[in-house]
């Protein structure tokens, strides 16, 4: 069994213990590569049919073709897709690309709070109807009690820090120094009532095995990941007012992953253009120990 046979089976594993151990889960697609994966393995782990809804936090600011790119996959894998917004604040223009915030409390904003309270249900949220192709209120305000999230230990320093089930109090709030030990392949599932459940299938991929893996599987990504020709590309996605390329020729996949192999980027971190992350001291720790994902 090669090494991305195993990785595969171990988080197709956590997505069959996840769903059977708890009840109201969701999957956060972020849209990028690493939640596009999980998305893929979970359509593996379940037999083509993904029995949670995928829930994106949409902030108005996305890049075009990333919103082009989830509906087109939403309509042809049917997928329960909810998206959720912080409408008020954006109403009140209460963001960075209005000068009214920074970028860390833009995203506390429009994508901590807004998480926060779509998974609680207490905000409204919108559910693609697949007859009509478009999205319409969502009339199911149960909130989803845990949540299946695409992040990876090396992509970011707070990350590591993580567990497969990772335990978060009521409001999502997340203590460091209180995560379980998952030693040998044991995993704490069973948590004291109102504990909301993180679960993190990808928390031991890199950013090669991401790669190598949409390579062997063939899956569909969002093209801004590839050079169009001006010699820069997106290694990470968000929002456009504070997401920035890289230099990079890569034109496609098999290119990506020669330059990953090739060392070039090992002095660049792989969210250097997330702007937030620098207004953050260089990490999401901040955002992340109040919800951020």
């Amino acid at each position: 069994m090669t090494h991305l046979e195993k990785i595969e089976s171990q988080s197709i594993y956590i997505l069959r213990e996840a769903y059977s151990q708890f009840k109201n889960l969701a999957m956060l697609w972020s849209i990028g590569k690493d939640s596009t994966v999980l998305l893929w393995l979970a359509r593996k782990a379940f037999l083509g049919h993904v029995p949670f809804p995928l829930v994106h936090i949409d902030t108005s600011f996305k890049i075009p073709e990333m919103i082009e790119y989830r509906d087109k996959l939403a309509r042809e894998w049917k997928l329960n897709m909810v998206v959720g917004r912080n409408d008020q604040a954006l109403r009140e223009k209460r963001t960075f690309p209005d000068g009214k915030l920074s970028r860390i409390d833009c995203c506390k904003t429009l994508k901590t709070e807004a998480l926060r309270h779509t998974l609680d249900g207490s905000w409204p949220r919108v559910r693609m109807d697949h007859a009509s192709g478009k999205y319409l209120p969502d009339t199911n305000a149960e909130p989803y009690t845990g949540v299946i999230v695409g992040v990876r230990a090396d992509e970011e320093g707070s990350r590591s820090k993580e567990r497969y089930f990772s335990p978060r109090d009521k409001n999502s709030d997340w203590d460091v120094g209180d995560q379980p030990p998952e030693l040998w392949n044991q995993f704490k599932t069973d948590f004291a009532p109102g504990t909301h459940i993180r679960v993190h299938p990808l928390l031991d991929w890199t950013e090669l095995n991401i790669w190598e893996y949409i390579e062997r599987e063939k899956i569909p990504v969002v093209s801004l990941y590839f050079d169009q020709g001006k010699g820069q590309r997106y290694r990470s996605l968000g929002c456009y007012p504070c997401t920035f390329p890289i230099r990079s020729t890569a034109k496609n996949v098999p290119e990506i992953i020669r330059e990953l192999k090739s060392g070039q980027l090992k002095d660049v971190a792989e969210r250097s253009g997330r702007a937030q992350d620098a207004e953050d001291g260089g990490g999401l720790e901040t955002l992340r120990l109040e919800g951020y994902m």
